[in-house]
């Protein structure tokens, strides 16, 4: 049965140096979207200086994480020896699968002259046949990606199906991951294939079902069927959703798993430091929160 769409603020983190996050999964009005179980936008933000981001080696497992730029670059490393320059319009698709350890920093080149960063980053959980499957990370360019036209509206299929397109992304479970443009009055409908769905607003302002959605806030529903978005003015939106989750996880620090016997054996693991080390970038580590 359709349900109203919920209006989600989402609770604003300072990750210092004015860099902001607002967390808009999970809350309390929604755990997970689809596989969808943590979702930061991020920024945006004017570094000053030198400084730049710098998230230091820290490990995953049962997830999928996705960065999605609209301004900025990251340099992505990892545990497996990958390393990749992310830029706006490109996908980073990092699979943990039973562990694996990364960072994301600006590049030393790219530092300094007034740098932007602005994007989102998200958390997809892995299904639980595939939880434990071997990490990977796949990096795709911008003319990957499926574009596809509707009336008033610009798409960019970023991972998984909608609109008749399916993203060349490697995913595990029915989702959908998209950015789209809409111009001022425009309507746009959500792939019909998915019951569980969300729009977030990058720029602009669109109403959802009585429900207006303004920049750097969500909302999300569960139902068969969903009226269009109405953009109210230009607008840029990322939408997500997909199938229900194969059953509640645990979420904790970096960790995603269907018990908490498995988070508990990750904790293990990082403080022994047997989840490996970052090639290339092997001299710093988060620690366990405490």
């Amino acid at each position: 049965m359709e349900q109203q769409p919920t209006l989600i603020d989402g609770r604003v983190h300072d990750l210092g140096d004015g860099f902001n996050v607002r967390r808009l999964l999970p809350v309390l009005q929604a755990r997970h979207v689809g596989p969808f179980v943590f979702f930061d936008y991020m920024g945006p933000v004017t570094f000053l200086d030198d400084k730049g981001m710098d998230v230091r080696p820290h490990p995953h497992i049962g997830l999928a994480t996705v960065t999605w730029l609209f301004e900025g670059v990251i340099r992505h490393r990892d545990s497996l020896g990958s390393i990749a320059d992310i830029r706006p319009g490109e996908v980073n698709w990092m699979t943990s699968g039973r562990g694996i350890v990364h960072s994301e920093r600006t590049p030393p080149e790219a530092r300094g002259g007034g740098l932007r960063a602005h994007g989102i980053q998200v958390w997809v959980a892995l299904p639980q046949k595939d939880a434990e499957v071997e990490p990977e990370f796949h990096h795709h360019g911008a003319d990957e990606l499926p574009r596809i036209s509707l009336p008033g509206a610009e798409l960019v299929l970023i991972a998984g199906t909608g609109y008749g397109k399916e993203s060349p992304v490697k995913v595990f479970a029915p989702m959908f991951f998209v950015e789209a443009t809409l111009e001022e009055g425009a309507e746009l409908p959500w792939p019909e294939q998915h019951v569980e769905r969300g729009v977030c607003v990058v720029d602009g302002e669109v109403e959802w079902d009585g429900v207006t959605v303004q920049p750097m806030h969500a909302a999300v529903q569960v139902g068969d069927a969903s009226p269009p978005l109405r953009a109210r003015r230009k607008s840029r939106v990322m939408l997500f959703g997909g199938a229900p989750l194969d059953g509640e996880r645990h979420l904790w620090w970096n960790f995603v798993a269907s018990t908490r016997e498995r988070i508990e054996q990750a904790k293990a693991d990082w403080v022994a430091q047997r989840m490996g080390k970052v090639i290339g970038d092997e001299e710093e580590f988060i620690p366990l929160p405490a």
